[in-house]
């Protein structure tokens, strides 16, 4: 009869998934010290979306060769390398003196992030029973949500100690170092990532892949019974073709006619989980907030709100991912997505432009934007009417340096529906396609060349989301809000087609199963 050792796997996904809460804090603490950095280093739009999106260049050059060097050396070892890299770059981010120092340590943190991204969901994948696999791998995912909203949430918490009168506070000075604070509090998880992985054994498909049958036996015995630890052993002897020298996984592999469904879903997947927007949102949501006429503050207090609708909507899909199955939360969530963006596109379509007298008093404190008073309490209905009245005030190249704070001030839309379609998103985002993704990747590829498989589609991905977090604040500099979200909304649509068409269920079968299946 078989029995599962649910708590010793579950302690053993939880650390190894610590990577994950790494990943998800290193790429999100970025939105609290863009407006900060922004002004500090003088930076345009494009480099603003490059401090952001560097981090996730040199993920995508990791998750290249994460998957390959972990099939040679092991998935532990890469991941314990991961922990040093995140420590080292929150250090080095927080001492930066300048925008190339704070680039180059995000981009060091960045190949942490890439390692760890891929190559947790794929250990814990692999020492998971098929029943609880789903569940298991999706702890990865809950890890990546529970660190972006502890990012947003400290990110608050350093912007209010800023403002204390206590002594303690004014010594650390969280006033005049905010923003050095927010990223180097990212050292002290990374420490005890980098210790908790002595605890976890060495992936048991990994030890076959490389003759060790005994500790790959006394590894999967922890999970469960010996007799079943055996049968297992044997059915991943058998997929792997131990016997077989002639067998040597390349990526040419990859593009087998054996393999053209799952890599076709492989890389659709990967590409539309951050087409979908997601990251704008995470990395940018206070510059989100700010555009709909919320201050800093109060931006930055509803991007805990996103963390927190995050998290609770990934632990609902982590209960419901083994009992309703990877494609009904697809199917459900992405659909979400779609009404949520389109929504957001016709909620920022509808703002409108005035500056208050309160308003222009916040922006005269500036003498160079004294000139704009004939425009309070004036309306107009789109962004380019007040942009053109305004340097005819001040002159371009004022109001371009001006812009934003000038743009934050004078719109007027509807704040609630703005906040409703952003939490709506998300909750879709992290119910389905946030951690299904990565659930499918760890099923859908054979034993053989999985970590080759998950390296390639984590590079989509990686590269989808690097385009799309650098262009972010382009696009909406450029083509506006509401055109920006509707591109989103209809990449979502094509992508929920899809899934609907294509995508097979593969809850509640073993990996050679899904192989035996889906590889013809």
């Amino acid at each position: 009869m078989k029995k599962t050792n649910t708590n010793v796997i579950m302690m053993t996904a939880l650390i190894v998934a610590l990577g994950g809460l790494l990943m998800g804090f290193d790429a999100s603490v970025i939105s609290g010290v863009v407006g900060f950095i922004e002004v500090e280093f003088d930076l345009t739009k494009l480099e603003l979306g490059w401090s952001v999106a560097s981090l996730t260049l040199t993920a995508t050059v990791a998750m290249m060769l994460a998957g390959p060097l972990s099939d040679k050396i092991g998935r532990r070892t890469v991941l314990r390398y991961a922990a040093i890299l995140y420590a080292i770059s929150a250090v080095a981010s927080a001492l930066a003196p300048n925008f190339i120092t704070l680039v180059i340590a995000r981009m060091i943190g960045g190949f942490g992030v890439g390692a760890s991204l891929i190559l947790a969901p794929m250990y814990i994948a692999e020492i998971s029973p098929s029943d609880v696999r789903g569940r298991m791998v999706s702890f990865n995912q809950l890890n990546i949500v529970i660190g972006i909203s502890l990012a947003f949430f400290t990110n608050y918490l350093i912007l209010q100690l800023g403002k204390s009168d206590a002594a303690w506070a004014i010594n650390l000075k969280f006033d005049a170092y905010n923003w050095r604070w927010m990223l180097g509090l990212e050292a002290i998880p990374a420490i005890f990532y980098f210790l908790g992985l002595f605890a976890v054994p060495r992936s048991p498909r990994w030890l076959l892949m490389h003759g060790e049958s005994k500790e790959a036996v006394e590894t999967l015995a922890k999970f469960t019974d010996s007799k079943e630890a055996q049968e297992q052993i044997n059915t991943i002897k058998k997929s792997l073709g131990k016997d077989d020298e002639s067998q040597k996984s390349s990526v040419t592999d990859l593009f087998h006619p054996s393999m053209k469904l799952v890599i076709t879903i492989g890389i659709v997947v990967a590409a539309l989980q951050q087409l979908t927007g997601i990251n704008s949102v995470f990395f940018y949501a206070p510059m989100i907030f700010e555009q709909s006429g919320l201050g800093t503050d109060a931006a930055v207090f509803q991007a805990i709100l996103v963390g927190l609708v995050n998290l609770v909507f990934t632990i609902l899909a982590i209960l419901f991912i083994d009992r309703l199955g990877r494609k009904p939360l697809l199917t459900f969530g992405v659909a979400g997505i779609v009404i949520s963006m389109f929504v957001l596109s016709y909620g920022f379509s509808q703002a409108t432009y005035s500056m208050s007298d309160e308003a222009y008093v916040e922006l005269s404190s500036s003498a160079e934007l004294k000139g704009l008073s004939p425009l309070i309490d004036q309306t107009f209905e789109e962004e380019d009417e007040l942009e053109q009245s305004a340097i005819g005030l001040v002159g371009k190249e004022v109001y371009e340096s001006h812009k934003s704070s000038i743009l934050n001030s004078s719109i007027h839309m509807n704040t609630m529906l703005i906040l409703v379609a952003i939490l709506s998103f998300v909750a879709s985002f992290a119910i389905s396609i946030g951690p299904v993704m990565w659930v499918l990747f760890s099923e859908l590829f054979p034993n053989k060349i999985r970590g080759l498989a998950i390296s390639f589609v984590g590079l989509i991905n990686s590269a989808v989301s690097f385009i799309v977090q650098w262009v972010f604040p382009w696009e909406l500099d450029v083509l506006g809000s509401s055109a920006t979200f509707l591109i989103y909304g209809v990449c979502a649509l094509f992508g929920l087609i899809f899934i609907v068409k294509v995508i097979p269920e593969t809850k509640g079968k073993s990996l050679e199963e899904l192989e035996a299946q889906l590889v013809n």
